[in-house]
């Protein structure tokens, strides 16, 4: 079973590019970021026709979140339960497997501008409800997958220039500790279960020649709960479609898991 996560950065803008990818890699659920559209403009027939079936939490202009599925999903959660949040930017569902139940949580974590600022303080807020709202989906979900982008650099080899950047957005001590309390849940990052090329990120700025030079970021990640763990057999990004005209500045990361029944 393969999941992956993709900030599309406007599904309008980039909708082909998703069915391209999806015909390339037909992953079993594909999670996206940033739809920046509302739910009745979301291509529910297109995808359909592609064989995918869709939760979808939409906004206008800006964030928007949706996972699309082989299989049906259930059981649909929008936003972080007891916190309240005009903005779309979590989406939770339940997937049926060949093993059992699996709890898939899709998040377009806060960016946070900078630190000192009310967005930022925002995200603080924002990721100590995200933490005790996990904490009781675990209890709910054993087998559950976090995945999305998170805007949090978690290590210095997650980015293109950790000195230079060192305590800014996405960057900061507070951010980080944010990410290791959900890690502290029993979540692994499945992606640093294996060996990765160096300078791996899933982000580049579209300015300065990001891609070309490598300047990036590694925002985008697939936590994994301690019962998938042993299920786990890969993590990749993929940055083919960065390559593609008129790109996403996020490529896909995928998650390859064994649940057989």
């Amino acid at each position: 079973m393969k999941i992956a996560t993709w900030n599309v950065n406007s599904l309008t803008a980039r909708l082909q590019h998703v069915l391209d990818w999806l015909i390339a890699n037909p992953v079993d659920v594909l999670c996206l970021q940033e739809l920046k559209m509302t739910d009745d403009k979301f291509p529910l027939e297109v995808l359909k026709s592609a064989g995918y079936e869709a939760a979808v939490f939409g906004q206008k202009t800006y964030n928007g979140v949706a996972i699309l599925s082989l299989a049906p999903v259930g059981d649909v959660v929008k936003n972080i339960g007891g916190f309240t949040d005009e903005q779309s930017r979590v989406i939770a569902a339940t997937i049926q497997t060949p093993s059992g139940p699996l709890r898939v949580v899709n998040g377009y974590f806060v960016n946070g501008q900078a630190p000192g600022t009310d967005k930022f303080e925002y995200k603080m807020k924002w990721l100590d409800a995200l933490r005790e709202w996990l904490r009781q989906e675990l209890v709910a979900h054993p087998d559950l997958v976090l995945l999305g982008d998170f805007n949090i650099v978690l290590e210095d080899r997650d980015s293109f220039d950790p000195v230079g950047l060192k305590e800014t957005i996405h960057h900061t001590t507070e951010e980080r500790n944010h990410f290791k309390a959900l890690l502290s849940l029993g979540l692994t990052d499945s992606f640093r279960m294996f060996e990765q090329p160096e300078k791996s990120y899933s982000w580049w700025d579209y300015r300065m020649l990001g891609y070309q030079k490598n300047r990036g970021l590694r925002i985008d990640h697939v936590l994994v709960s301690a019962p998938l763990v042993p299920h786990v057999k890969g993590c990749i990004i993929d940055r083919v479609p960065r390559k593609w005209e008129k790109p996403s500045d996020h490529a896909p990361v995928v998650l390859d898991l064994d649940l057989g029944a």
